[in-house]
């Protein structure tokens, strides 16, 4: 870095690093980020052991040990976990003679959403693209002492590609359904800026859920008892049992984040009959609300488009927010009001001739993924003319 002496290491837990000086660089607008977020997947065992997700947090410091910049870094055994999915590389790679395992990933896991990952504080302009350079070529340094296959950034922001394109990274484009704040004033007033077909649709979800007896609930902060964590854990189960997946969250991640994190926790809680029987899990940015997770112990029509997509932008008109992220995939989210958004991660591979191939294919990727992009925006819910189009 022009003009500074700096050191890069690599910290395997979370807790040796002070809390106040990893949220000084991490910053306040992002969740996910922040020191508790990731100590309760430590403490929680989400990551570290047999989980194939091994914490190595990397740390830039000044000849005076004061912290840099950051980044929130594993080792990886797996691509699972991850929602930018490279199975296909790694298949490709094995059956080349190669050996894909274990790779490096700055990422927060189990988590797509785009946030800060070559943290570097309040530093702006050049002092920041210089610190960006540093990390990212600690983090290849260590891809080459560890002698990886290679180093990924999952979901960082786009204004941080450029300097990455400039250090030899690759981009990889995809796509989510994000919902912006225009000002609204209420959710009848975003409803108004709706086609009449989608707009009647929408009403007529929510006033089944009325007509059933259903009663949402938007608990934050001291609101947020033990018990509806107990009620939640089961939902998430019961969601990951449906799908037949894995459980990535473990019970006591979820205690961790209800103890360090409530203040910005949304948890979304439907009762019908006097009972909790479904619930939508949000986490509270400065401009932005993201949802992770929902399930429910009833299958309820239309319980999970309330709960997960209208009470999410309901709470963020109330409070002001810009955005609603509300996770990974799903085009039935267009008609709901949640327009494509693109997200970008970053590659560095260590072998030349992958390089080149994943390079082809990122390209042609990336031109599927613009004409995915310009077919969904065609089935906008807005009106011709509304600010979304």
């Amino acid at each position: 870095m022009d003009g500074d002496n700096y050191s890069i290491e690599l910290c395997d837990d979370i807790n040796r690093i002070p809390r106040e000086d990893w949220n000084t660089i991490a910053g306040t607008e992002n969740p996910f980020v922040c020191h508790s977020f990731l100590a309760a997947l430590e403490a929680g065992k989400a990551v570290g052991g047999e989980t194939g997700w091994e914490p190595l947090h990397l740390l830039m410091r000044d000849d005076n040990g004061k912290l840099l910049g950051a980044m929130p870094n594993y080792l990886k055994n797996h691509s699972y976990g991850e929602y930018v999915f490279d199975h296909s590389w790694a298949d490709g790679f094995i059956r080349a003679g190669g050996q894909y395992y274990p790779k490096m990933l700055s990422a927060v896991p189990f988590t797509p959403v785009t946030g800060p990952r070559l943290m570097t504080g309040k530093a702006t302009g050049t002092r920041r693209h210089q610190l960006i350079r540093g990390l990212a070529n600690g983090m290849t340094q260590y891809v080459d002492k560890l002698q990886l296959s290679s180093a990924h950034i999952n979901f960082l922001p786009m204004e941080d590609t450029e300097t990455l394109v400039n250090e030899g990274w690759l981009i990889r484009h995809s796509i989510q359904f994000h919902w912006r704040n225009e000002g609204y004033l209420s959710f009848e007033d975003f409803l108004a800026s709706l086609s009449s077909r989608k707009r009647k649709n929408i009403r007529k979800e929510r006033k089944s859920l009325v007509d059933a007896g259903v009663k949402m609930l938007q608990l934050t902060g001291a609101a947020i008892k033990s018990h509806h964590i107990d009620d939640f854990y089961r939902f998430y189960m019961s969601t990951i049992n449906r799908k037949w997946g894995g459980a990535y969250l473990t019970r006591e991640v979820f205690e961790h984040l209800h103890f360090s994190m409530a203040d910005r926790m949304l948890l979304v809680m439907a009762e019908y009959q006097g009972h909790i029987i479904g619930g939508a899990l949000n986490f509270i940015g400065s401009r932005t609300l993201y949802g992770r997770t929902w399930g429910s112990d009833l299958n309820i029509p239309n319980l999970h488009f309330e709960a997960c997509y209208y009470q999410a932008i309901d709470y963020a008109i109330n409070n002001k927010l810009s955005s609603v992220e509300a996770g990974a995939q799903g085009f039935h989210k267009v008609q709901r009001g949640y327009l494509p958004v693109k997200t970008f991660s970053a590659h560095w591979i260590a072998h030349t001739g992958f390089k080149n191939a994943v390079a082809r294919f990122l390209s042609a990727e990336e031109r599927g993924i613009n004409e995915e992009t310009n077919y969904i925006t065609l089935a906008s819910p807005f009106k011709s003319g509304s600010k979304p189009n």
